[in-house]
C-alpha cells in the first residue's frame, strides 16, 4: 500500500509514538456514545450492533490518514487547511470544529454531574471541582504526563465489558438482531445517525493530528501510530458494542420500548446486571473514565485549533506564561461549558442531538480530510490509486448514510 522508510524499533521508542490514538479513541467512547448506545439498546434491542463492528474500518481509516498527514507534514490538520483552503473554508473547518467540540464537551460535564448526582452532590459543586481539577492536571504537566493519565482514566471503561457478560444476552435474539435493520423507520434512522456522529467526529481527526506533532514524531513512527489507532478503534467500538449489549438485555423483558432520560435512570438499570454497589461503581468508573478524557481531548482540540489558525503558541510543551492563548482558550472553552450545564440541559437528548449533529457534518470532515491526504504529502504516502478508490467510497457512503439518516430522522 504505502511504503515506510524502514527503521528499527525499540520498546522505547513505542512507548513514546504509543498514546495519541489510543486516547481519541478512548475519547470517541464518551458519555455521548455510552449513552446513544445504550438508548439504542434499550429502545432497538440488537438491532443497531452489527453497525458498531461496521464503524471500525471507517474510524481506522479517518484516524490513519489522519496520523499519516500529520507526520508527512508536520503541520496541523486547521493550519493544513487554512494553506491550501483558504480564509473562507477554514472557517467552515473552524465552525464545524466548534460545534462538534462545545457540544460533545457539554455532555461529558452534563454526564459527570449526573454522577455527581447519584452520590448527592449538587451540579455546581461537581462543575467546579472538575474545572479546577483539569486546569491543574493541564497546566502543570506536559503532553506525556496529560496522556497517562487519561489513558489511565479511559481504561476504566473496560468496566462496560462485564456489563454486558453479566447481562447474559440471549444468543439467539443477539444473533437475529443483526440482520434486522428497520430502514423505513424514522426513529432507528435517528439512532443510526446519532451512533455514526458519536463515532466518527471532526475534533478527533484535528486531536489525532495536533498531537502526534505536539509529541515531536516523524515519518519512521507511522507503523506503531497505525497499530496504535488500530488497536483503539477496535476497543472503541468493543466498548460501545458492550454498552449496546448491557442495554438490550438489560430491558429487553419491558413491554414496549424504552426511552431513557437521564444518568440515574441509566445507572439504576445497569446496576441490576451487577448488584446495586458494584454496578454503581462499575458504570461511574466506565462513564467517568471516558467523560475525563473526552473533556480533556476535546479542551485541547480546540485550543490547539484555534492556536494552529491564529498563529500562536499551542502546545503542552510551553508553560501558561509562554503560550497564554493556548492555556486562555482552554480555560475559557471548559468554563462556558460548566456555565451551561447549571441550566439544566437534558443529557440524553442532548447527548443523541450532538451524535446526529456530528453525522451531518461527515461530509465537510471527511471532504477535508480526502482531499489533503490526495494533494499534501509526498509520493510514496500520498493517498491514491486503488487504495484512494476505495477511501473514497467508504467516505462518500459514511457520509451520504449520516447526512440522509439524520435528516430523515430529524424531519420524523
Amino acid at each position: 500500500m504505502v511504503e515506510i522508510p524502514k527503521k528499527q524499533f525499540n520498546w522505547r521508542q513505542v512507548l513514546v509514538t504509543f498514546g495519541p490514538g489510543l486516547v481519541v479513541m478512548l475519547a470517541n467512547t464518551e458519555v455521548g456514545s455510552v449513552i446513544t448506545a445504550a438508548q439504542s439498546g434499550a429502545k432497538w434491542g440488537y438491532r443497531l450492533l452489527l453497525l458498531q463492528f461496521l464503524i471500525i474500518p471507517l474510524l481506522y481509516t479517518v484516524q490513519e490518514l489522519a496520523a499519516r498527514l500529520a507526520l508527512g507534514t508536520g503541520i496541523g490538520y486547521g493550519e493544513l487547511i487554512h494553506q491550501n483552503f483558504g480564509r473562507l473554508m477554514t472557517i467552515v473547518a473552524v465552525t464545524a470544529l466548534t460545534v462538534s467540540c462545545f457540544g460533545t464537551l457539554v455532555t461529558q460535564m452534563v454526564g459527570l454531574a449526573g454522577i455527581g448526582q447519584l452520590f448527592g452532590v449538587p451540579i455546581w459543586v461537581s462543575i467546579v471541582l472538575l474545572i479546577v481539577a483539569i486546569l491543574l492536571m493541564v497546566g502543570l504537566g506536559a503532553h506525556r504526563s496529560v496522556e497517562r493519565m487519561v489513558i489511565a482514566f479511559g481504561l476504566f471503561e473496560l468496566g462496560f465489558l462485564i456489563m454486558a457478560w453479566e447481562a447474559h444476552p440471549d444468543i439467539g435474539r443477539l444473533t437475529a438482531g443483526l440482520f434486522e435493520m428497520p430502514l423505513g423507520n424514522r426513529d432507528y434512522l435517528y439512532l443510526l445517525a446519532a451512533n455514526l456522529g458519536t463515532s466518527v467526529m471532526p475534533w478527533a481527526i484535528f486531536y489525532q493530528q495536533s498531537a502526534l506533532i505536539d509529541k515531536g514524531l516523524g515519518i519512521g513512527h507511522l507503523k506503531i501510530a497505525r497499530l496504535d489507532i488500530l488497536i483503539g478503534a477496535v476497543l472503541c467500538q468493543t466498548v460501545t458494542a458492550a454498552v449496546l449489549i448491557a442495554a438490550a438485555a438489560t430491558f429487553a423483558q419491558q413491554q414496549q420500548p424504552v426511552q431513557l432520560e437521564n444518568v440515574p435512570q441509566l445507572a439504576t438499570a445497569f446496576s441490576a446486571t451487577l448488584g446495586p454497589v458494584i454496578g454503581h461503581v462499575v458504570f461511574v468508573a466506565g462513564l467517568g473514565g471516558g467523560a475525563l478524557v473526552a473533556t480533556v481531548t476535546v479542551c485541547l482540540t480546540a485550543a490547539w485549533a484555534l492556536g494552529e489558525v491564529a498563529g500562536v503558541h499551542h502546545s503542552l510543551e510551553h508553560d501558561p506564561l509562554q503560550a497564554p492563548w493556548f492555556y486562555a482558550a482552554f480555560a475559557l472553552i471548559l468554563m462556558l461549558g460548566g456555565g451551561l450545564v447549571a441550566s439544566g440541559v437534558n443529557l440524553i437528548r442532548l447527548s443523541i442531538a450532538m451524535g446526529v449533529v456530528n453525522a451531518l457534518l461527515l461530509p465537510i470532515a471527511l471532504g477535508f480530510l480526502f482531499q489533503l491526504a490526495r494533494t499534501k504529502l509526498a509520493d510514496p504516502m500520498r493517498l491514491k490509486g486503488a487504495y484512494a478508490a476505495t477511501v473514497g467510497t467508504i467516505f462518500f457512503c459514511a457520509a451520504a448514510t449520516g447526512v440522509y439518516a439524520a435528516l430523515a430522522g430529524i424531519a420524523g
